[in-house]
């Protein structure tokens, strides 16, 4: 639309809403035209405030050149058009009347989500040939010639109600066709708006989330690889501990050994004997110790490797999310893009 300031949001105040931001006035111009001469009606479209926004379609003489041109006779017609109007804007349907003068005119009424934007006028035609004198009364009411009032209204055409009706009627749904089609328009516009937004603010989320995905992936690795080198340094440990434990059963032997002498040499190897006891003891704890800390290595290896398969699990369930956003990413630019032709369609309507 072209003369009017268009309405951008998503949510339409229909209390703002002028003829012009739905209609296209050149357009209108052009149609109107065309109708009058295809029809043989006058027609002229006026806002909600009553002023003309197009200029008059075939209109006549009769009602040009003499009825306006008399004050008392443009008082009437501004009357019997708002009449005709308001009986228009109860109904919301076309109002077919006689005017002040005798001419048949109807009033259109240009609707939008039932609220009347504009109105479209015309007529100016007769059902069946005029009674002059009638014309000629009033002539001399209004205040001019009476003969050339006459002679005007012979020049105005005759048509059937019906006809009257049918072209009422077709001018009722171009004209809300095409408001009802820039409304839904509009609002298709704003849809998509709405949409692309979202998807767009989707889209940015759904690459953090395969960016975190894949450094959280990475990390793991990193993790697993960590975890592998602790799994290899308890082993180590474990040879540690074979070899103290092989140092501890020696070492018992050499306290055993040593006892024998100490009970060969009689009341001379008392106090040797006292140490060989404390030794074999000492070979005896350590042993134990020794036990111990191969136990807890082995719950510290079985410990690892169960960590090491969650933490394959766990990669491989990261590297498929990741995968999955980025085909979820890819399709909400498929969908941004396909809302970009659904806004562009709406704009260019």
């Amino acid at each position: 639309m072209n003369n009017g300031k268009k309405l951008t949001e998503t949510d339409i105040d229909l209390s703002k809403v002028k003829l012009g931001d739905v209609i296209d006035f050149e357009f209108l111009q052009r149609f109107q035209d065309n109708f009058a001469t295809a029809m043989g009606f006058a027609s002229l479209t006026v806002d909600l405030d009553g002023q003309p926004v197009t200029k008059p379609s075939a209109f006549t003489r009769f009602c040009m050149e003499l009825t306006r041109t008399s004050e008392k006779g443009l008082k009437r017609c501004v009357e019997c058009d708002r009449i005709g109007g308001e009986k228009a804007t109860s109904t919301g349907k076309p109002s077919i009347y006689e005017c002040h003068a005798g001419l048949v005119d109807f009033a259109v009424p240009i609707m939008l989500e039932g609220r009347q934007i504009g109105t479209i006028l015309g007529g100016q035609v007769l059902t069946q040939p005029p009674e002059l004198e009638k014309y000629e009364q009033v002539a001399k009411e209004i205040g001019v010639d009476p003969q050339s009032y006459t002679e005007a209204v012979k020049e105005v055409k005759i048509v059937g109600r019906e006809r009257i009706e049918a072209a009422a009627y077709v001018l009722w749904d171009v004209a809300n066709t095409m408001t009802r089609t820039w409304y839904d328009q509009h609002k298709l516009g704003g849809i998509a708006r709405t949409l692309n937004e979202s998807i767009t603010e989707m889209s940015a989320t759904m690459e953090q989330m395969a960016a975190s995905a894949t450094d959280v992936s990475n990390n793991q690795i990193q993790l697993n690889k960590e975890i592998q080198n602790v799994s290899v340094l308890t082993g180590k440990i474990n040879e540690v501990i074979d070899f103290i434990k092989e140092v501890a059963d020696e070492t018992r032997l050499l306290g055993l050994n040593a006892a024998i002498e100490a009970a060969k040499a009689g009341e001379a190897g008392l106090g040797f004997g006292v140490v060989a006891q404390e030794i074999r003891k000492l070979s005896g704890d350590s042993k134990q110790t020794v036990n111990k800390i191969k136990e807890f290595t082995q719950e510290i290896k079985n410990s690892v490797a169960y960590t090491v398969r969650m933490g394959d699990a766990t990669t491989t369930s990261t590297q498929q999310q990741a995968a999955a956003i980025q085909e979820v990413t890819a399709t909400l630019q498929d969908i941004a893009g396909l809302s970009d032709t659904l806004e562009n369609l709406a704009s260019n309507s």
